[in-house]
């Protein structure tokens, strides 16, 4: 047989392949169109007469922001790192995800994921945190129905709003309250790369927790800023000589018992 015969046919399986790994799982996923209608759970604040907050109420610490009202800069950080062509895609990165193969064939284990922002969040929302090539199949698919059925816009709101960053904080206006103690209006440059660097290991990430790597994480996200053109090399700099400036992780929840009863 030529090249150009074999060269069809192993286009042919891989189709057939991948057509039959679809309908495998396809049947058993959810229906991404539900999340039109999802009302994730989120933060009631309680206040005194006085204006001042005394209780956070919430199963899960979320307080939701359109994505008008989400800092550009901020957006530019999450993709910088976490999905540089997530404009550029239908849910799913083949590039990235060969690469995660390779690793992970060198390894013996999975150790990388090449998950897009879209992956993320499908896996958030609706799979287990379990590591296996059954969820990523799953994940991968579930990824291009969200794609077909939300604009990036609404993809890139819903995770920046859902996403865990640590200490109990779900979502980017929670987690600025948490580690700096203001909205994410008022962040700097170095703090909010801090912020997008967190999703992928928010332990081990913690600038409480571990400040070395917190910083280091920290720098990347900045330096991978200044590499998509979203800041120049002197802002990227001045950002990674910044000192955290932290806010004192608190609990809200009682701070006034009798009076919240």
């Amino acid at each position: 047989m030529g090249i150009f015969t074999i060269s069809i046919l192993i286009i042919l399986v891989g189709f057939t392949g991948a057509l039959v790994t679809y309908y495998t799982f396809a049947d058993d996923l959810p229906d991404v169109r539900e999340l039109k209608n999802f009302e994730p759970s989120t933060v009631t604040l309680m206040y005194s007469d006085e204006d001042k907050l005394i209780a956070e109420l919430y199963l899960e610490k979320r307080i939701l922001l359109p994505l008008d009202k989400i800092p550009v800069q901020l957006k530019q950080a999450a993709i910088a790192v976490e999905d540089a062509k997530f404009y550029r895609h239908m849910g799913i990165d083949l590039k990235a995800i060969f690469r995660a193969f390779l690793t992970n064939m060198k390894a013996g284990h999975i150790v990388e994921g090449g998950s897009t922002i879209t992956q993320q969040l499908s896996k958030t929302l609706f799979l287990s945190r379990e590591r296996s090539i059954i969820r990523k199949i799953k994940e991968a698919i579930l990824s291009v129905r969200l794609e077909l059925v939300f604009t990036k816009a609404e993809i890139l709101e819903m995770y920046l709003n859902q996403i865990y960053y640590g200490h109990g904080s779900y979502g980017i206006e929670a987690a600025a309250r948490t580690y700096f103690g203001k909205s994410v209006h008022k962040l700097s440059l170095d703090e909010v790369a801090l912020i997008a660097g967190l999703p992928k290991s928010p332990n081990n990430y913690s600038p409480y927790r571990n400040p070395k790597r917190a910083r280091s994480r920290r720098n990347h996200v900045i330096r991978r800023m200044a590499q998509e053109g979203f800041i120049n090399r002197e802002e990227a700099q001045q950002a990674m000589k910044k000192k955290f400036n932290l806010g004192e992780v608190t609990n809200m929840l009682n701070r006034a018992p009798y009076f919240v009863e």
